[in-house]
């Protein structure tokens, strides 16, 4: 069995074993995976993403679906796929790689200033930080009571806030998943947090005024409508 990790939003964060040694986020299975995307902690200028593995055989494999199934060109040992990153993008990401620990860093001071604008807000949950890895903010998200999440994110859009929420539906309710005969309340946690959790701006560019001003009409809101 093969351990595939989706590292598309985890780009830097650290899993720390109890010796106190560590390793990355995508480098724990047989492979790891992440994006690229604008929004990304390192993102392109289009889409893009990378496979990451330690395997020889996995990576030759992974080369070759990724030009077609070519072993060399046009010699094709497997079916595979047009996935070839840019060159102009790798250019772009080659040189933003140089300050990954810096948006990382900031990413990280962003969300320690949200913690302490919002962590006393009885009906809203920040995120939860683990003891045994570090956490990269590719986004902020919060919880809030069902009842009040769409309200408070049209009462944020009012003052120029934008939020938005990853992701409204769970998977087992999409469509492409319908033949596999779930139904409502399968996954209660799964169907409990699409509809409380609530994404924060959080981009390397938010200043901590900002971030001030976000938190405020936030507590604002459930002062007047708590």
């Amino acid at each position: 069995m093969y351990l595939v990790e989706d590292n598309a939003q985890s780009l830097g964060a650290q899993f720390i074993y109890p010796t106190g040694t560590y390793c990355f986020a995508g480098t724990l299975g047989h492979m790891g995976t992440t994006s690229f995307f604008p929004n990304k902690t390192l993102g392109a200028l289009g889409d893009g993403g990378a496979i990451f593995t330690n395997d020889a055989e996995l990576a030759t494999t992974m080369q070759q679906i990724a030009r077609h199934g070519q072993k060399q060109k046009y010699q094709y040992e497997r079916v595979g796929v047009n996935s070839r990153l840019d060159t102009l993008q790798a250019a772009f990401l080659e040189k933003k790689l140089n300050f990954l620990n810096y948006y990382i860093a900031q990413r990280q001071l962003i969300a320690q200033e949200y913690d302490t604008w919002l962590q006393n807000l009885s009906l809203l949950q920040i995120p939860q930080r683990a003891s045994y890895s570090t956490h990269v903010f590719n986004q902020y998200v919060v919880q809030v009571p069902a009842a009040h999440r769409d309200h408070l994110r049209r009462y944020l859009h009012e003052h120029r806030i934008p939020t938005a929420v990853y992701y409204p539906t769970p998977l087992h309710q999409q469509p492409a998943y319908q033949y596999l005969g779930y139904k409502s309340h399968a996954f209660p946690v799964a169907e409990a947090l699409c509809q409380k959790v609530v994404a924060l701006p959080m981009h390397t560019a938010l200043t901590l005024e900002q971030v001030q001003y976000i938190a405020g009409h936030i507590s604002e809101y459930f002062k007047i409508y708590t």
